[in-house]
Protein backbone atom coordinates (compact mmCIF):
# COMPACT_ATOMS: atom_id res chain seq x y z
CA UNK A 1 0.00 0.00 0.00
CA UNK A 2 1.43 3.30 -1.23
CA UNK A 3 2.25 6.46 2.04
CA UNK A 4 -0.76 7.82 0.71
CA UNK A 5 -3.58 5.15 1.17
CA UNK A 6 -1.72 4.39 4.79
CA UNK A 7 -1.94 7.92 5.36
CA UNK A 8 -5.74 7.70 4.47
CA UNK A 9 -6.62 4.36 6.31
CA UNK A 10 -5.05 5.65 9.35
CA UNK A 11 -7.00 9.20 9.37
CA UNK A 12 -10.43 7.07 8.90
CA UNK A 13 -9.23 4.91 11.96
CA UNK A 14 -8.19 8.51 13.78
CA UNK A 15 -12.22 9.34 12.71
CA UNK A 16 -13.72 6.01 13.76
CA UNK A 17 -12.01 6.09 16.96
CA UNK A 18 -13.20 9.99 18.02
CA UNK A 19 -17.11 9.23 16.74
CA UNK A 20 -17.06 5.92 18.84
CA UNK A 21 -15.57 8.12 21.33
CA UNK A 22 -17.94 11.08 21.10
CA UNK A 23 -21.02 9.00 20.94
CA UNK A 24 -19.80 6.93 24.65
CA UNK A 25 -19.43 10.28 25.75
CA UNK A 26 -23.49 11.55 24.72
CA UNK A 27 -24.54 8.57 26.21
CA UNK A 28 -22.74 8.69 29.51
CA UNK A 29 -23.79 10.87 32.80
CA UNK A 30 -20.96 13.52 31.88
CA UNK A 31 -22.75 14.81 29.31
CA UNK A 32 -25.70 15.95 30.71
CA UNK A 33 -24.42 19.63 30.74
CA UNK A 34 -23.37 19.48 26.93
CA UNK A 35 -26.96 17.89 26.45
CA UNK A 36 -28.59 20.58 28.31
CA UNK A 37 -26.47 23.16 27.32
CA UNK A 38 -27.24 22.09 23.16
CA UNK A 39 -30.78 22.65 24.48
CA UNK A 40 -30.64 25.65 25.49
CA UNK A 41 -28.27 26.58 22.44
CA UNK A 42 -30.71 25.31 19.82
CA UNK A 43 -33.44 27.48 22.28
CA UNK A 44 -31.71 30.53 21.62
CA UNK A 45 -30.86 29.89 17.69
CA UNK A 46 -34.58 29.74 17.38
CA UNK A 47 -35.49 32.69 19.61
CA UNK A 48 -32.90 34.43 17.92
CA UNK A 49 -34.52 34.65 14.51
CA UNK A 50 -37.33 36.86 16.21
CA UNK A 51 -35.40 38.44 18.86
CA UNK A 52 -31.70 38.52 18.21
CA UNK A 53 -29.60 40.86 16.23
CA UNK A 54 -31.80 40.49 13.05
CA UNK A 55 -31.59 42.37 10.00
CA UNK A 56 -33.75 45.93 9.52
CA UNK A 57 -35.42 44.15 6.60
CA UNK A 58 -35.36 40.62 6.25
CA UNK A 59 -36.82 39.10 3.21
CA UNK A 60 -35.48 35.68 3.97
CA UNK A 61 -37.79 35.59 7.37
CA UNK A 62 -40.33 36.32 4.92
CA UNK A 63 -40.13 34.17 2.60
CA UNK A 64 -40.22 31.21 5.15
CA UNK A 65 -43.36 32.70 6.71
CA UNK A 66 -41.30 33.86 9.80
CA UNK A 67 -41.80 37.47 10.04
CA UNK A 68 -44.51 37.04 12.37
CA UNK A 69 -41.45 36.14 15.26
CA UNK A 70 -40.24 39.61 14.88
CA UNK A 71 -43.18 41.99 16.53
CA UNK A 72 -46.10 41.82 18.47
CA UNK A 73 -47.02 38.55 20.32
CA UNK A 74 -44.30 36.70 17.86
CA UNK A 75 -41.67 38.37 19.37
CA UNK A 76 -43.10 38.05 22.65
CA UNK A 77 -42.09 34.12 22.31
CA UNK A 78 -39.14 34.83 20.53
CA UNK A 79 -37.87 36.84 23.32
CA UNK A 80 -39.34 33.96 25.76
CA UNK A 81 -37.09 31.19 23.51
CA UNK A 82 -33.73 33.35 23.60
CA UNK A 83 -33.76 34.36 26.92
CA UNK A 84 -35.18 31.02 28.21
CA UNK A 85 -31.93 28.95 26.31
CA UNK A 86 -29.46 31.63 27.54
CA UNK A 87 -31.22 30.74 31.12
CA UNK A 88 -30.64 26.64 30.16
CA UNK A 89 -26.93 26.90 28.90
CA UNK A 90 -25.97 29.28 32.14
CA UNK A 91 -27.62 26.41 34.47
CA UNK A 92 -25.51 23.57 32.22
CA UNK A 93 -22.52 25.88 32.59
CA UNK A 94 -22.91 26.50 36.28
CA UNK A 95 -23.63 22.34 36.70
CA UNK A 96 -20.46 21.76 34.85
CA UNK A 97 -18.77 24.28 36.84
CA UNK A 98 -19.93 22.43 39.83
CA UNK A 99 -18.90 19.19 38.76
CA UNK A 100 -15.39 20.37 37.64
CA UNK A 101 -14.84 21.60 41.24
CA UNK A 102 -15.69 17.95 42.62
CA UNK A 103 -13.17 16.74 40.37
CA UNK A 104 -15.81 15.07 37.86
CA UNK A 105 -14.84 16.35 35.05
CA UNK A 106 -12.22 15.84 32.08
CA UNK A 107 -10.51 18.10 29.16
CA UNK A 108 -12.23 15.67 26.80
CA UNK A 109 -15.60 16.80 28.66
CA UNK A 110 -14.58 20.38 27.78
CA UNK A 111 -13.67 20.05 24.85
CA UNK A 112 -16.63 17.92 23.69
CA UNK A 113 -19.29 19.67 25.64
CA UNK A 114 -17.78 22.85 23.72
CA UNK A 115 -18.74 21.22 20.36
CA UNK A 116 -22.54 20.31 21.66
CA UNK A 117 -23.14 24.11 22.71
CA UNK A 118 -21.72 25.63 19.57
CA UNK A 119 -23.07 23.73 16.82
CA UNK A 120 -26.52 24.90 16.77
CA UNK A 121 -25.49 29.11 17.24
CA UNK A 122 -23.36 28.45 13.88
CA UNK A 123 -26.97 28.98 12.38
CA UNK A 124 -27.98 31.49 14.19
CA UNK A 125 -28.63 35.12 13.39
CA UNK A 126 -26.11 37.35 15.08
CA UNK A 127 -26.55 37.52 19.04
CA UNK A 128 -25.95 40.65 21.33
CA UNK A 129 -24.70 42.79 18.91
CA UNK A 130 -24.37 43.73 15.85
CA UNK A 131 -21.13 44.50 14.72
CA UNK A 132 -20.89 41.75 12.27
CA UNK A 133 -22.78 43.98 9.75
CA UNK A 134 -20.26 46.93 10.31
CA UNK A 135 -17.50 43.96 10.05
CA UNK A 136 -18.95 43.20 6.65
CA UNK A 137 -19.81 46.84 5.33
CA UNK A 138 -15.73 47.82 6.68
CA UNK A 139 -14.84 44.37 4.18
CA UNK A 140 -16.83 45.58 1.07
CA UNK A 141 -14.97 49.11 1.33
CA UNK A 142 -11.64 47.46 0.70
CA UNK A 143 -13.04 44.88 -1.65
CA UNK A 144 -14.75 48.30 -3.51
CA UNK A 145 -11.86 50.54 -3.70
CA UNK A 146 -11.91 52.50 -0.52
CA UNK A 147 -9.73 53.05 2.37
CA UNK A 148 -12.06 51.90 5.39
CA UNK A 149 -9.49 54.09 7.47
CA UNK A 150 -10.63 57.10 5.78
CA UNK A 151 -14.14 57.12 5.05
CA UNK A 152 -16.92 55.26 6.96
CA UNK A 153 -19.53 52.50 5.72
CA UNK A 154 -21.72 55.41 4.34
CA UNK A 155 -19.27 55.91 1.37
CA UNK A 156 -20.24 52.50 -0.16
CA UNK A 157 -23.84 52.29 -0.50
CA UNK A 158 -24.94 48.43 -0.99
CA UNK A 159 -27.46 46.37 0.64
CA UNK A 160 -24.88 45.64 3.70
CA UNK A 161 -24.96 49.28 5.04
CA UNK A 162 -28.85 49.27 5.77
CA UNK A 163 -27.78 46.87 8.85
CA UNK A 164 -24.95 49.07 9.85
CA UNK A 165 -26.12 50.59 13.22
CA UNK A 166 -26.06 54.55 12.61
CA UNK A 167 -23.55 55.35 15.18
CA UNK A 168 -20.86 53.29 13.09
CA UNK A 169 -21.76 54.39 9.46
CA UNK A 170 -19.88 57.28 9.46
CA UNK A 171 -16.70 55.97 11.41
CA UNK A 172 -13.79 54.51 10.04
CA UNK A 173 -12.70 51.04 10.86
CA UNK A 174 -10.84 50.63 14.03
CA UNK A 175 -9.52 47.22 13.69
CA UNK A 176 -6.08 46.00 12.24
CA UNK A 177 -5.01 45.12 8.60
CA UNK A 178 -5.29 41.33 9.23
CA UNK A 179 -8.95 41.79 10.17
CA UNK A 180 -9.83 44.13 7.52
CA UNK A 181 -8.23 41.20 4.99
CA UNK A 182 -10.57 38.73 6.76
CA UNK A 183 -13.79 40.93 6.00
CA UNK A 184 -12.60 41.49 2.58
CA UNK A 185 -12.57 37.87 2.02
CA UNK A 186 -15.66 37.41 3.04
CA UNK A 187 -17.24 40.03 1.29
CA UNK A 188 -15.82 38.61 -2.15
CA UNK A 189 -17.07 35.35 -1.64
CA UNK A 190 -21.13 36.01 -0.54
CA UNK A 191 -21.15 39.67 -1.92
CA UNK A 192 -23.37 41.76 -0.48
CA UNK A 193 -25.74 38.80 0.91
CA UNK A 194 -26.29 39.42 4.61
CA UNK A 195 -27.40 36.46 5.75
CA UNK A 196 -24.01 34.60 4.09
CA UNK A 197 -21.98 36.81 5.01
CA UNK A 198 -22.14 36.49 8.20
CA UNK A 199 -22.76 32.72 8.63
CA UNK A 200 -18.92 32.84 6.87
CA UNK A 201 -17.53 35.35 9.08
CA UNK A 202 -18.41 33.62 11.86
CA UNK A 203 -16.89 30.45 10.65
CA UNK A 204 -13.70 32.60 9.78
CA UNK A 205 -13.86 32.93 14.06
CA UNK A 206 -13.85 29.58 14.42
CA UNK A 207 -9.97 28.69 14.14
CA UNK A 208 -9.77 31.81 16.50
CA UNK A 209 -11.59 29.27 19.50
CA UNK A 210 -9.81 26.35 17.91
CA UNK A 211 -6.32 27.81 19.28
CA UNK A 212 -7.68 29.12 22.68
CA UNK A 213 -8.88 25.72 23.75
CA UNK A 214 -5.29 24.69 22.32
CA UNK A 215 -3.66 27.65 24.38
CA UNK A 216 -5.27 27.29 27.25
CA UNK A 217 -4.59 23.43 28.14
CA UNK A 218 -0.87 24.08 27.85
CA UNK A 219 -0.72 27.49 29.47
CA UNK A 220 -2.45 25.75 32.26
CA UNK A 221 0.22 22.83 32.59
CA UNK A 222 2.63 25.41 32.30
CA UNK A 223 1.94 27.11 35.51
CA UNK A 224 0.90 23.87 37.17
CA UNK A 225 -2.52 24.87 37.07
CA UNK A 226 -5.93 22.40 36.35
CA UNK A 227 -6.40 22.55 32.42
CA UNK A 228 -10.05 21.45 33.09
CA UNK A 229 -11.00 24.24 35.38
CA UNK A 230 -9.16 26.67 33.01
CA UNK A 231 -11.14 25.08 29.94
CA UNK A 232 -14.38 25.71 31.79
CA UNK A 233 -13.17 29.46 33.22
CA UNK A 234 -12.45 30.92 29.40
CA UNK A 235 -13.50 28.81 26.67
CA UNK A 236 -17.07 27.12 27.58
CA UNK A 237 -17.93 30.74 29.40
CA UNK A 238 -20.96 31.93 28.10
CA UNK A 239 -18.82 35.12 27.38
CA UNK A 240 -16.92 33.10 24.88
CA UNK A 241 -19.84 30.86 23.18
CA UNK A 242 -22.71 32.98 23.30
CA UNK A 243 -21.03 36.50 23.09
CA UNK A 244 -17.84 35.90 20.94
CA UNK A 245 -19.15 33.29 18.98
CA UNK A 246 -22.85 33.76 18.50
CA UNK A 247 -22.39 37.36 18.67
CA UNK A 248 -19.70 36.88 15.77
CA UNK A 249 -17.14 39.63 17.36
CA UNK A 250 -13.22 39.68 15.87
CA UNK A 251 -12.03 39.00 19.39
CA UNK A 252 -12.77 35.37 19.52
CA UNK A 253 -9.51 35.42 16.41
CA UNK A 254 -7.65 38.04 18.64
CA UNK A 255 -7.93 36.06 21.88
CA UNK A 256 -7.13 32.81 20.56
CA UNK A 257 -4.05 34.31 18.60
CA UNK A 258 -3.03 35.84 21.36
CA UNK A 259 -3.55 33.02 23.82
CA UNK A 260 -1.56 30.85 20.91
CA UNK A 261 1.24 33.17 21.15
CA UNK A 262 1.25 33.49 25.17
CA UNK A 263 1.61 29.67 24.97
CA UNK A 264 4.40 29.35 22.31
CA UNK A 265 6.54 31.94 24.22
CA UNK A 266 5.98 30.05 27.36
CA UNK A 267 7.45 27.16 25.47
CA UNK A 268 10.78 28.48 24.38
CA UNK A 269 8.88 29.34 20.87
CA UNK A 270 9.37 32.92 21.25
CA UNK A 271 9.37 34.13 17.54
CA UNK A 272 6.18 32.15 16.87
CA UNK A 273 4.63 33.11 19.82
CA UNK A 274 5.20 36.74 19.37
CA UNK A 275 4.14 36.63 15.43
CA UNK A 276 1.03 35.10 16.42
CA UNK A 277 1.01 38.57 19.21
CA UNK A 278 1.05 40.27 16.30
CA UNK A 279 -1.08 38.87 14.41
CA UNK A 280 -3.85 38.94 17.06
CA UNK A 281 -2.88 43.16 17.18
CA UNK A 282 -3.18 43.50 13.66
CA UNK A 283 -6.93 41.99 14.49
CA UNK A 284 -7.21 44.47 17.47
CA UNK A 285 -4.84 46.76 19.19
CA UNK A 286 -5.26 45.41 22.36
CA UNK A 287 -3.67 42.57 22.22
CA UNK A 288 -0.93 44.38 21.60
CA UNK A 289 -0.66 44.68 25.72
CA UNK A 290 0.86 41.12 25.87
CA UNK A 291 4.10 41.96 24.35
CA UNK A 292 6.28 43.78 26.41
CA UNK A 293 5.05 41.01 29.04
CA UNK A 294 6.13 38.50 26.97
CA UNK A 295 9.59 40.04 26.57
CA UNK A 296 10.18 38.95 29.99
CA UNK A 297 9.90 35.35 29.33
CA UNK A 298 11.62 35.70 25.87
CA UNK A 299 14.43 37.16 28.10
CA UNK A 300 14.74 35.10 30.94
CA UNK A 301 15.00 32.00 28.17
CA UNK A 302 17.39 33.24 26.41
CA UNK A 303 19.70 34.19 29.65
CA UNK A 304 19.06 30.71 30.47
CA UNK A 305 20.21 29.05 26.72
CA UNK A 306 22.86 31.37 25.65
CA UNK A 307 24.08 32.61 28.76
CA UNK A 308 23.22 36.08 28.03
CA UNK A 309 23.62 38.70 30.93
CA UNK A 310 19.93 39.92 31.90
CA UNK A 311 20.66 43.77 29.76
CA UNK A 312 22.11 42.06 26.80
CA UNK A 313 19.03 39.25 26.64
CA UNK A 314 16.83 42.13 27.43
CA UNK A 315 17.91 44.48 24.63
CA UNK A 316 17.43 41.14 22.62
CA UNK A 317 14.07 40.49 23.06
CA UNK A 318 12.65 43.60 22.82
CA UNK A 319 14.45 44.26 19.61
CA UNK A 320 12.93 40.70 18.33
CA UNK A 321 9.63 41.92 19.64
CA UNK A 322 9.83 45.46 17.82
CA UNK A 323 10.97 43.52 14.41
CA UNK A 324 8.60 40.58 14.15
CA UNK A 325 5.95 43.54 14.85
CA UNK A 326 7.20 45.37 12.43
CA UNK A 327 7.45 42.41 9.72
CA UNK A 328 3.96 41.14 10.84
CA UNK A 329 2.34 44.84 10.10
CA UNK A 330 4.41 45.31 6.97
CA UNK A 331 3.06 42.44 5.32
CA UNK A 332 -0.21 42.94 6.72
CA UNK A 333 -0.87 46.31 5.73
CA UNK A 334 0.79 45.59 2.26
CA UNK A 335 -1.30 42.62 1.36
CA UNK A 336 -4.72 44.95 2.73
CA UNK A 337 -3.09 48.13 0.43
CA UNK A 338 -4.09 50.27 3.60
CA UNK A 339 -1.53 52.07 6.17
CA UNK A 340 -2.11 52.46 10.01
CA UNK A 341 -4.45 55.11 10.04
CA UNK A 342 -7.26 52.44 12.02
CA UNK A 343 -5.17 53.44 14.82
CA UNK A 344 -7.01 56.69 15.00
CA UNK A 345 -10.00 55.04 14.79
CA UNK A 346 -9.70 53.60 18.03
CA UNK A 347 -10.93 56.62 19.71
CA UNK A 348 -14.53 55.67 18.19
CA UNK A 349 -15.71 53.54 21.43
CA UNK A 350 -15.95 57.38 23.02
CA UNK A 351 -19.23 57.15 21.20
CA UNK A 352 -20.36 54.62 23.21
CA UNK A 353 -21.69 55.25 26.97
CA UNK A 354 -22.98 53.01 29.58
CA UNK A 355 -21.88 52.11 33.22
CA UNK A 356 -19.43 49.34 32.20
CA UNK A 357 -15.97 51.57 32.85
CA UNK A 358 -15.15 53.03 35.93
CA UNK A 359 -14.90 56.61 34.25
CA UNK A 360 -18.67 56.16 32.62
CA UNK A 361 -20.18 54.94 35.75
CA UNK A 362 -18.77 58.02 37.77
CA UNK A 363 -20.12 60.28 35.33
CA UNK A 364 -23.33 58.59 35.17
CA UNK A 365 -23.69 58.63 39.04
CA UNK A 366 -22.65 62.65 39.37
CA UNK A 367 -25.31 63.43 37.10
CA UNK A 368 -27.65 61.56 38.78
CA UNK A 369 -26.76 62.71 42.19
CA UNK A 370 -25.33 65.57 41.39
CA UNK A 371 -28.38 66.60 39.48
CA UNK A 372 -30.53 66.85 41.94
CA UNK A 373 -28.73 69.73 43.89
CA UNK A 374 -27.58 71.36 41.03
CA UNK A 375 -27.20 71.45 37.05
CA UNK A 376 -24.48 69.00 36.12
CA UNK A 377 -22.80 69.13 32.68
CA UNK A 378 -22.71 65.45 31.94
CA UNK A 379 -20.56 65.38 28.82
CA UNK A 380 -18.14 67.79 30.87
CA UNK A 381 -17.90 65.30 33.47
CA UNK A 382 -17.43 62.51 31.33
CA UNK A 383 -14.89 64.09 29.58
CA UNK A 384 -12.53 64.60 32.61
CA UNK A 385 -13.44 60.97 34.08
CA UNK A 386 -12.23 59.62 31.28
CA UNK A 387 -9.06 61.81 31.01
CA UNK A 388 -8.31 60.73 34.36
CA UNK A 389 -9.54 56.99 33.26
CA UNK A 390 -6.52 57.05 30.63
CA UNK A 391 -3.93 58.25 33.08
CA UNK A 392 -4.98 55.46 35.12
CA UNK A 393 -4.20 53.26 32.59
CA UNK A 394 -0.74 54.58 31.14
CA UNK A 395 0.78 54.40 34.73
CA UNK A 396 -0.78 50.84 35.86
CA UNK A 397 0.29 48.83 33.14
CA UNK A 398 4.18 50.70 33.13
CA UNK A 399 3.73 49.60 36.59
CA UNK A 400 2.16 46.33 36.91
CA UNK A 401 4.45 45.42 33.96
CA UNK A 402 7.70 46.13 36.55
CA UNK A 403 6.26 44.39 38.84
CA UNK A 404 5.10 41.62 37.37
CA UNK A 405 8.58 40.11 35.90
CA UNK A 406 9.87 37.79 37.82
CA UNK A 407 8.33 34.38 36.94
CA UNK A 408 6.39 33.16 33.83
CA UNK A 409 3.37 32.64 36.57
CA UNK A 410 4.72 36.38 37.21
CA UNK A 411 3.87 37.24 33.90
CA UNK A 412 0.47 35.95 33.84
CA UNK A 413 -0.69 37.69 36.41
CA UNK A 414 0.25 40.83 35.06
CA UNK A 415 -1.04 40.41 31.81
CA UNK A 416 -4.52 39.15 33.26
CA UNK A 417 -4.44 42.43 35.84
CA UNK A 418 -3.53 45.22 32.72
CA UNK A 419 -5.98 43.51 30.61
CA UNK A 420 -8.54 44.39 33.60
CA UNK A 421 -7.69 47.89 34.18
CA UNK A 422 -7.63 48.30 30.51
CA UNK A 423 -11.46 46.68 30.30
CA UNK A 424 -12.14 48.93 33.52
CA UNK A 425 -10.76 51.91 32.46
CA UNK A 426 -11.66 53.01 28.71
CA UNK A 427 -13.80 55.53 27.81
CA UNK A 428 -16.35 52.39 26.95
CA UNK A 429 -16.76 48.45 27.37
CA UNK A 430 -19.15 45.88 25.74
CA UNK A 431 -19.46 42.53 27.70
CA UNK A 432 -17.22 40.35 25.04
CA UNK A 433 -14.25 42.74 26.33
CA UNK A 434 -14.10 40.64 29.39
CA UNK A 435 -12.84 38.04 27.73
CA UNK A 436 -9.45 39.58 26.93
CA UNK A 437 -8.33 39.31 30.90
CA UNK A 438 -10.27 35.83 30.37
CA UNK A 439 -7.58 34.34 27.61
CA UNK A 440 -4.75 34.92 29.60
CA UNK A 441 -6.04 34.29 33.05
CA UNK A 442 -8.29 31.45 33.26
CA UNK A 443 -5.62 29.72 34.68
CA UNK A 444 -5.16 31.74 37.91
CA UNK A 445 -8.64 30.61 38.30
CA UNK A 446 -8.39 27.51 40.03
CA UNK A 447 -9.52 28.00 43.85
CA UNK A 448 -13.50 27.52 44.32
CA UNK A 449 -14.04 31.24 45.53
CA UNK A 450 -11.88 32.67 42.40
CA UNK A 451 -14.36 30.39 40.05
CA UNK A 452 -17.30 31.56 41.76
CA UNK A 453 -16.45 34.60 41.36
CA UNK A 454 -16.32 34.66 37.59
CA UNK A 455 -18.83 32.17 37.31
CA UNK A 456 -21.62 35.50 39.24
CA UNK A 457 -20.18 38.33 37.02
CA UNK A 458 -19.99 36.73 33.57
CA UNK A 459 -23.72 35.91 34.92
CA UNK A 460 -24.16 39.44 35.51
CA UNK A 461 -22.59 40.65 32.30
CA UNK A 462 -24.89 37.84 30.26
CA UNK A 463 -27.98 39.10 31.26
CA UNK A 464 -27.82 42.99 31.68
CA UNK A 465 -27.04 43.14 27.97
CA UNK A 466 -30.66 42.49 25.47
CA UNK A 467 -29.97 40.19 22.30
CA UNK A 468 -30.12 43.07 19.78
CA UNK A 469 -27.40 44.48 21.26
CA UNK A 470 -28.90 47.11 23.91
CA UNK A 471 -28.17 47.22 27.54
CA UNK A 472 -30.64 47.26 30.65
CA UNK A 473 -28.39 49.48 33.01
CA UNK A 474 -30.84 52.52 32.85
CA UNK A 475 -33.77 50.30 33.95
CA UNK A 476 -34.04 49.14 37.97
CA UNK A 477 -35.81 46.20 37.59
CA UNK A 478 -33.23 44.53 34.70
CA UNK A 479 -30.46 45.59 37.06
CA UNK A 480 -31.72 44.12 40.10
CA UNK A 481 -32.51 40.84 38.02
CA UNK A 482 -29.36 40.66 36.40
CA UNK A 483 -27.93 40.98 40.03
CA UNK A 484 -30.23 38.62 41.86
CA UNK A 485 -29.40 35.88 39.04
CA UNK A 486 -25.10 36.46 39.32
CA UNK A 487 -25.72 36.22 43.38
CA UNK A 488 -27.43 32.80 42.89
CA UNK A 489 -24.80 31.84 40.45
CA UNK A 490 -22.08 32.63 43.08
CA UNK A 491 -23.73 31.06 45.55
CA UNK A 492 -24.51 27.58 43.66
CA UNK A 493 -20.03 27.14 43.17
CA UNK A 494 -18.84 28.86 46.26
CA UNK A 495 -20.96 25.83 48.46
CA UNK A 496 -19.96 23.82 45.68
CA UNK A 497 -17.73 20.57 46.86
CA UNK A 498 -14.08 20.77 45.83
CA UNK A 499 -12.88 17.27 46.76
CA UNK A 500 -10.10 16.67 44.01
CA UNK A 501 -6.83 18.99 44.13
CA UNK A 502 -5.54 21.43 41.52
CA UNK A 503 -5.16 19.42 38.31
CA UNK A 504 -6.76 16.79 39.70
CA UNK A 505 -8.87 15.51 36.44
CA UNK A 506 -5.65 13.84 35.26
CA UNK A 507 -7.68 13.39 32.24
CA UNK A 508 -6.61 14.69 28.87
CA UNK A 509 -6.79 14.09 25.08
CA UNK A 510 -4.22 14.75 22.78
Amino acid sequence: MSAEGVSTATDAGRLARNWTRLRAFARSDDARPALLGLAGAVSVTVGGLGAGSTRVHDPLLEAMGLSWLRFGHGLVVSSILLWGGVAVMLAAWLLLGRRTLAGRSTEYTMIATTGFWLAPLLLSVPLFSRDTYSYLAQGALLRDGFDPYAVGPIENPNGLLDNVSPIWTTTTAPYGPAFILVARFVTMITGDNVVAGAMVLRLCMLPGLVLLIWALRRIARHIGADPTTTLWVCALNPLVIVHLMGGVHNEMLMVGLMAAGVALTFADRPMAGMTLVALATAVKATAGIAAPFLVWVWMRNMSRRRGYRSVTAFAAASAGTVLVFIAVFAVSSLVAGVGLGWLTALAGSVKIINWLTVPTAIANLVNSVGGLFMAVNFYAVLEVTRIVGATVIAVALVALWWRFRRTDRDVLIGMSLAMVVVVLFVPAALPWYYSWPLAVGAALVQSRPAVALVAGFSTWIMVIFKPDGSHGMYSVVHVLLATVCAVAAWRYLARAPQDAPAGGSGSSVG
